[in-house]
């Protein structure tokens, strides 16, 4: 699996990728993103500025996520500087249960670890048990439940140092 920071002319694929997504998940009635969260426009703006990292093998998108220094919405009281998080993880249903998340996991963990970041931090919303279990088999701890808007997130951490 090759990993990379995407390009801004992947963000057609990456935008296919987490529509992908968030259609499974709708038709299981666990809704995700809205559709300006993962329309072109905004998955351009993102790859353009470098957030976003794919994940390919033998040139087919298998699965992206986004990589961020820092998040004031989820994490307001992590100092900046101290962490990075990872964002809309999505793997094309083909690849699936195939270790794309584990792979991309592990990327971003080495990604934070280069840059100096203590943790690697990620939420997901508390009642997606199978997320939560994919996290928690990576290593991530739960750090904290919280509660925004009408929605529970789980919010977890992993320290980027090696044991």
């Amino acid at each position: 699996m090759n990993i990379q920071e995407a390009r801004p002319s992947d963000a057609p694929m990456i935008a296919s990728v987490l529509q992908e997504a968030a259609a499974w998940l709708a038709g299981d009635g666990r809704s995700l993103w809205s559709a300006a969260e993962i329309g072109h426009e905004r998955v351009l703006r993102d790859a353009s500025k470098g957030l976003f990292h794919v994940a390919r093998q033998d040139e087919q998108l298998a699965g992206v996520m986004k990589f961020e220094l820092e998040d004031a919405y989820f994490w307001p009281e992590v100092l900046p500087g101290t962490s990075a998080l990872v964002h809309k993880l999505a793997v094309r249903r083909a690849w699936a249960k195939k270790g794309v998340s584990t792979e991309l996991l592990s990327y971003a963990r080495t990604r934070a670890q280069e840059l100096g970041r203590a943790h690697l931090r990620l939420d997901c919303v508390a009642d997606r048990q199978g997320l939560r279990n994919l996290y928690e088999g990576f290593g991530f701890a739960l750090h904290s439940v919280v509660e925004i808007g009408a929605s529970s997130y789980a919010r977890y951490e992993l320290p980027t140092a090696t044991p």
